[in-house]
């Protein structure tokens, strides 16, 4: 063990070359000289008395034991900066910064309008939004807010189910024009199929049994959902949608209207947060808007409905 406490700043420029891979890249992060950021990766290793990186005229490559300490470091990095969000906001005021993680769908198509909103109520407040499939961890303070697809497993935490998302599939009109609309499940094989590249459990829980919408059968294939989506409305082919945002898509069309998933939604937080005036305040806005948004198409009780677990 290390006979004297490495400073916070020695862990952050050892993330940093973790994250960049050089140490001229993690310099340029940090906004600092490369000798300085090399000087703390250099004493963070003699306080620690281990090799952390191997040196080679080609740069610094992580040895076993800097992967190793990596997510410890990060866990560092997470509190410290939840120690500034905290200490940006005053007591009982609309003010300060509040992260929020969510999905890249959610961050990018459903908050943005959200949290505009918000924001024009209460100009003093600064969101961080981490936008990721990921489920950050709010134990660790990753986030201050967290909007997930399940109900959270952890405790300590406040959670409130906000309502089922559902989600169809759709198609662009040009597309339809040009190739039909399938009357059938058994159809779909027939048809430009948008689909994951890899199947998650997440995804097993949510597809029906028998329904071919599977890999094998998809035109395209890509596990980011925003990519997916971008491929729908350029009129690709046919992929599942939120009901809610294909609503505000007039060149979107629903096709086989049975077939229909819903994904649990959940608001979530840390339960120290309840005392922070600025991220209840949040929370509690963001849950009722989430509940409207829900709303707008609620699952039908047909036999291909299925529950999202996570």
């Amino acid at each position: 063990m290390a006979s004297k406490e490495p400073g916070w700043e020695l862990y952050r420029s050892f993330l940093a070359v973790m994250r960049e891979g050089s140490l001229s890249g993690a310099a340029r992060m940090l906004g600092m000289t490369q000798p300085s950021l090399g000087r703390h990766v250099r004493e963070l290793e003699e306080t620690l008395g281990v090799s952390l990186f191997a040196r080679s005229p080609q740069g610094l490559s992580p040895t076993e034991l800097a992967h190793a300490l990596q997510p410890h470091a990060q866990s560092m990095a997470s509190a410290s900066a939840a120690l500034r969000r905290a200490a940006s906001a005053r007591h009982d005021a609309m003010s300060g910064t509040v992260r929020i993680t969510a999905s890249e769908v959610i961050g990018v198509e459903v908050l943005p309008p959200m949290l505009a909103a918000f924001h024009e109520r209460h100009p003093g407040v600064v969101i961080e939004l981490s936008l990721s499939n990921q489920v950050q961890n709010l134990l660790r303070r990753d986030a201050d807010i967290a909007i997930r697809m399940g109900r959270p497993a952890q405790e300590a935490l406040v959670a409130r189910h906000v309502g089922n998302i559902a989600v169809g599939l759709y198609a662009h009109k040009r597309y339809l024009k040009a190739h039909g609309h399938p009357k059938t499940m058994a159809d779909l094989a027939s048809h430009t199929l948008i689909g994951f590249d890899r199947e998650t459990p997440y995804i097993r829980a949510m597809l029906p049994a028998g329904v071919p919408y599977a890999r094998e059968y998809f035109a395209l294939r890509t596990d980011n959902d925003l990519a997916a989506l971008a491929a729908v409305r350029a009129g690709y082919g046919i992929a599942g949608c939120q009901c809610g945002i294909a609503q505000r898509d007039a060149a979107l069309v629903r096709v086989l209207e049975s077939f229909q998933l819903s994904m649990e939604t959940w608001v979530v937080m840390h339960e120290d947060m309840r005392r922070n005036a600025l991220v209840r305040a949040l929370y509690d806005y963001l849950a009722a808007a989430l509940v409207e948004y829900a709303a707008v198409a609620p699952p039908p009780k047909a036999k291909l409905r299925a529950r999202a677990k996570r």
